[in-house]
């Protein structure tokens, strides 16, 4: 019990369901009481103790409805007529849990198997135990011994879909293929209407054998695929992105957007009290004779993080502010106070639209009211210095994601600089590659002379590492 526990709650991590130690022995006393004889009530238990979230538990039911069924050949058919008919193929496997091969496996007349003296008892004495076994046609035993021989196999280890030739071999030769293709051999020459059985139900074990090999690939090589689509996607140009794959790089962000809230919320609570004062401790307790009931701490003091955001949204860029902007409002554990601000020929506040809205709703907005004009950068920062000037302080840290590709138009870089006076510092991210920078319309050699940080960031990967230093600061 504990090793196929073990095999499921790897699967349901892979299923994308957070399944940390403690919730997977919580998971195991539930079951030891229950038990597996209910499916349904096993089912809600695991959804009760390992699912937080409702997009959790429809993975995990899914999970667990995958997990649980097992391919297993199909019932022999009344005759042979039957047997060729649609209602008694792998079809009926598949409704059953997935069972293909069960047309093969059906193969012949179970009368006949009885009564025949071809297929009598005597003639199934000299075979080795697979090829008996198959004989017989016991479903259950069939589906245990294929069970048993995947976990010899490790089929649990199955990663890659180019793996799946490999672990069927294995599992095949768990169950003894090799002394069954030697019956096989001897049959054809001493009873050709035994070994023509014979050969139909083992091309029905091994279509089943392909089926438990595919089952597995979906419960444990989902992670893995996930992380090779995931890599691909962390290093595509954000603004090449196709529009099939939007929606697979708004998941991603988002999961960029966990990873850094866990990575950097944490410590800030954990670092909340400070150290430990010595000096201060002593001194409260010497009527005790320095024995410390009560403790003194050194407080760091920490100002309180804060982001400006200002992107440019014109056509060229549209795409990488968008994900740029999901990807900021989705911090709000670890930053307190985040303002948003678009542009393309001149600059409003986007903060409510994104926080209220969901992210295709509020970049459809914000493309209506400013995006995909013609970039002017001069005018949009004029715009910020007249209106929201007075929302940047000390403690606040401006992030302008853009091209700098201002048209020829006055550039106003004197207006960068008394925002870097007024702030903490301002970071520059920007999405073409470092060889187009300061040519044609490029500014950014001007506006790089007032920024702390300027960095190209053209690919998920470069957004990841760029907010998590920008975030890192605060810690």
């Amino acid at each position: 019990m504990r090793e196929n526990l073990h095999r499921f709650f790897r699967a349901a991590r892979g299923a994308g369901v957070r399944v940390s130690p403690a919730e997977s022995i919580d998971a195991m006393r539930a079951v030891a009481k229950i038990g597996f004889d209910d499916r349904q009530i096993l089912r809600d238990t695991f959804l009760v103790t390992l699912a937080k979230t409702q997009e959790e538990k429809r993975a995990l039911g899914d999970c667990f409805d995958l997990f649980f069924s097992q391919p297993e050949p199909s019932p022999p058919a009344a005759d042979n007529d039957n047997a060729n008919e649609p209602g008694e193929t792998g079809e009926s496997g598949q409704a059953n849990g997935g069972g293909g091969g069960g047309e093969s496996s059906g193969s012949g007349d179970a009368s006949d198997q009885q009564a025949s003296p071809e297929t009598g008892s005597q003639p199934n004495e000299g075979l080795g135990p697979l090829a008996q076994m198959l004989l017989r046609q016991d479903r259950n035993e069939i589906q245990a011994a294929i069970s048993n021989a995947a976990n010899a196999a490790s089929l649990s280890d199955i990663r890659y879909f180019t793996q799946r030739g490999i672990f069927s071999g294995r599992i095949l030769e768990q169950m003894g293929i090799a002394r069954l293709r030697d019956d096989l051999d001897n049959l054809t020459a001493t009873n050709p209407s035994l070994a023509e059985r014979l050969q139909a139900a083992t091309d029905g074990l091994r279509d089943a054998v392909r089926e438990t090999v595919a089952q597995a690939l979906l419960l444990y090589g989902r992670e893995e695929a996930e992380n090779l689509r995931n890599e691909i996607l962390r290093n595509a140009p954000l603004a090449r992105i196709e529009p099939r794959q939007v929606d697979e790089m708004r998941a991603l962000i988002r999961k960029i957007a966990r990873r850094l809230r866990e990575r950097y919320s944490k410590p800030r609570k954990r670092q909340r009290r400070g150290h430990l004062d010595v000096r201060r401790t002593l001194r409260r307790n010497a009527a005790w004779g320095s024995i410390p009931f009560l403790t003194a701490w050194k407080r760091k003091h920490r100002d309180r993080p804060k982001i400006v955001a200002l992107c440019d949204v014109s056509g060229s860029v549209a795409k990488v502010s968008d994900f740029f902007l999901l990807l900021i409002h989705s911090l709000h554990e670890v930053v307190d106070d985040v303002r948003s601000f678009a542009f393309s020929g001149h600059l409003i506040e986007v903060s409510d639209i994104l926080e209220k809205k969901s992210p295709e709703a509020a970049m459809a907005e914000i493309m209506s009211k400013v995006g995909f004009g013609s970039s002017d950068y001069g005018s949009s920062l004029a715009d910020f210095e007249d209106e929201w000037m007075n929302a940047v302080t000390p403690q606040t840290t401006v992030i302008v994601l853009g091209d700098a590709r201002s048209n020829n138009l006055d550039p106003r870089a004197d207006i960068l600089r008394r925002i870097a006076e007024r702030s903490k510092r301002v970071v520059w991210l920007n999405p073409e590659g470092r060889m187009a920078w300061g040519f044609g319309d490029s500014e950014m050699p001007r506006y790089a002379t007032f920024c702390s940080v300027v960095r190209q960031c053209a690919t998920a990967r470069q957004l990841e590492r760029a907010v998590s230093d920008i975030v890192a600061t605060y810690q």
